[in-house]
């Protein structure tokens, strides 16, 4: 909910005609591209011999239609108090406590409170005008004027200048910079490719108006840069204008002690661990209700406790498995909505080469030929999965773009369907033969063929996931060492192309910008299989070319990309899933999801102790 922003105004343009054509176009959804936990399963037997944890019951689905997403009010507001907030995590945060730096969802869940970007969006993900910034649009769809508001500050009383937006285009577009968010839309401002090559001292496109107004010339315009496009989040010059970019990331002004401009501000870190917040009584929306919030790290074998007793009022993830039974608890209303994410099984197939800034693919690779790609996903039951483990709160995914962006998800693409034998048959075909003394199959060389298969750790239901698709490609005579590693280390070892890594089971937490070229695109870090192909890049430039301004065709676009890396695989979706929120009855003025109209700033309490389960 609170961390994204409802549209409350119209565009405001320069010309109103073309302003509306513009607009009706640019209803479309995507990828802001933080990384996020995979939550997962546990043993016992099931029908088709795999195992699944005991006591998991077959019966006693659940539907995420059976969800409210704002919060009954359950009694009057009193003056101030203070939220408790648990981040939901088997390990501890990063801390890399910067919009421009943060790689991981925990980091993301700290930064929600105390810092935002500029711009809000609607329902529809389309840029708004009562964010902290408002925007003009050129005739041409290609030059834009944003306008901060009086009274944006800085938490140490300093004002967000447009000197900080240009700065942020800056750091980023920076040859030292050493974080994730450089990709196609940073290249499409007029200016940054040679600014980026160290060929030009200034961003060509980026002017600063005054201290309130820059403007942003982008080469060409395209459907998704009111979508996602812009990069909205500002980085204070006056700390940062004199350090080194490369030193940035590390620096205690983002580490410990962080400023923003969102309603809360950080008083006290205990790095990795808990965040204390104060209210910022100079937040430009207003004051807020709240006196503070008190972030903890909990772990997702006691967040049924911290919710029980009172101990956590939020949460920032729950663990689906753990809703069947805890679905009555009486101090709590579920909310719930169609999350914007989805889980996915990743091969690594080359590298990412940071001299040239891009993906290179190894012809090489372990996990080159896609036929052994595609029998792997034949040989794994995702249905099986989020109905056993998840009780239908997860389901099987069909592509790589999520139901959550309703303009262009397509329930019926063409994938490969469970059926372990046709993976054996498949294996057998391409020269992955079972060597009889081993058990196991060898490469079509007849080397033997190990495959390193990287999970996260995490909670009992978590690891047992990882294990049962160990096991059901052991049963299809593949020989997979399993490795659980922590979500830090996890991501810092995937995204760095760690040589051990053969495949890996990951999850995007999506945004507000269907492109996907920012997660699949060859020039983006995030693209972790490394995968590059004409076909690919040329698939992708087409859904955002002019043409693409057209709904229908875009869709048209997504779907062929959608079925062309479906059929190449380098990564195979897995689930869609359901956030499921537990919420305190002492807490009002919540919801999740786009389009609320609620924000952190409005969030009250009825009470000031906590509420625990009769």
């Amino acid at each position: 909910m609170l961390d994204k922003e409802e549209d409350r105004g119209g565009v405001k343009m320069k010309k109103k005609r073309y302003g509306r054509v513009f607009l009706g176009l640019m209803i479309a959804f995507g990828f802001m591209l933080t990384a996020c936990r995979n939550e997962t399963p546990e043993e016992s037997t099931s029908e088709d011999g795999s195992e699944v944890e005991a006591g998991m019951e077959t019966d006693g689905m659940y539907s995420i239609d059976d969800f409210n997403n704002i919060k009954t009010p359950m009694g009057e507001a009193i003056e101030g108090g203070v939220l408790n907030f648990g981040l939901v995590s088997d390990t501890s945060f990063e801390g890399t406590l910067n919009y421009n730096f943060y790689q991981g969802n925990p980091d993301a869940q700290v930064l929600q409170f105390f810092d935002e970007g500029f711009l809000s969006w609607d329902e529809n993900f389309v840029y708004g005008q009562d964010g902290a910034a408002t925007y003009e649009i050129s005739e041409d769809g290609r030059t834009f004027t944003f306008t901060i508001r009086d009274h944006v500050n800085w938490h140490d009383g300093e004002p967000v200048t447009a000197r900080d937006w240009a700065f942020a285009y800056e750091v980023i577009g920076d040859p030292d910079y050493d974080g994730v968010r450089f990709g196609a839309d940073f290249l499409n401002v007029v200016g940054m490719e040679e600014y980026h090559k160290g060929e030009a001292d200034e961003i060509a496109g980026i002017q600063i108006l005054n201290d309130k107004q820059l403007e942003i010339e982008f080469i060409r315009t395209t459907p998704s840069i009111l979508t996602g496009g812009i990069w909205t989040y500002p980085l204070a010059y006056h700390i940062f204008g004199e350090m080194e970019v490369a030193e940035m990331s590390a620096s205690n002004e983002i580490r410990q002690n962080p400023v923003g401009f969102g309603p809360f501000k950080v008083e006290t870190i205990v790095p990795g661990e808990s965040v204390t917040y104060v209210r910022n009584d100079d937040y430009w929306r207003g004051r807020p209700n709240l006196d503070g919030v008190t972030l903890r790290v909990i772990s997702p074998a006691t967040v049924i406790q911290e919710l029980r007793t009172g101990g956590v009022d939020l949460v920032s993830s729950f663990p689906i498995d753990q809703f069947p039974e805890n679905e009555a608890l009486s101090n709590l209303e579920w909310l719930g909505i169609v999350d914007r994410a989805y889980s996915y099984i990743g091969f690594k197939l080359g590298y990412w080469d940071s001299e040239l800034g891009q993906n290179v693919m190894d012809p090489d690779a372990k996990m080159a030929d896609v036929n052994l790609r595609q029998a792997m996903w034949q040989a794994v039951d995702n249905q099986l999965v989020g109905e056993r483990f998840y009780h239908g709160l997860r389901w099987e995914a069909s592509g790589l773009i999520a139901p959550s962006h309703k303009a262009f998800y397509n329930p019926d693409l063409e994938r490969p369907p469970y059926d372990p034998e046709l993976a054996k048959q498949l294996l057998d075909e391409a020269g992955y033969t079972v060597n009889e003394s081993t058990g196991y199959r060898e490469t079509p060389d007849g080397e033997p063929l190990v495959i390193n298969f990287y999970h996260m750790s995490g909670d009992d239901v978590q690891e047992a996931v990882a294990r049962y698709y160990a096991q059901a490609w052991e049963d299809i005579g593949l020989q997979i060492n399993l490795e659980l590693v922590e979500f830090n280390s996890f991501y810092d070892q995937v995204g760095e192309d760690h040589p051990d890594i053969d495949v890996y089971a990951a999850a995007w937490t999506v945004g507000i910008n269907v492109d996907p070229t920012n997660l699949y695109g060859p020039i983006t870090p995030f693209n972790y299989s490394r995968f590059v192909s004409d076909e690919n890049t040329r698939l992708l430039e087409l859904g955002v070319s002019e043409a693409a301004f057209d709904l229908d065709y875009r869709y048209d676009i997504y779907n062929e990309w959608q079925q062309y890396m479906l059929e190449q695989a380098p990564v195979f979706p897995t689930h869609y899933r359901a956030n499921v929120t537990p919420v305190n009855n002492r807490v009002l003025n919540y919801g999740v999801g786009d389009g609320t109209g609620l924000y952190w700033y409005d969030v009250a309490l009825t009470q000031e102790e906590t509420l625990a389960a009769e």
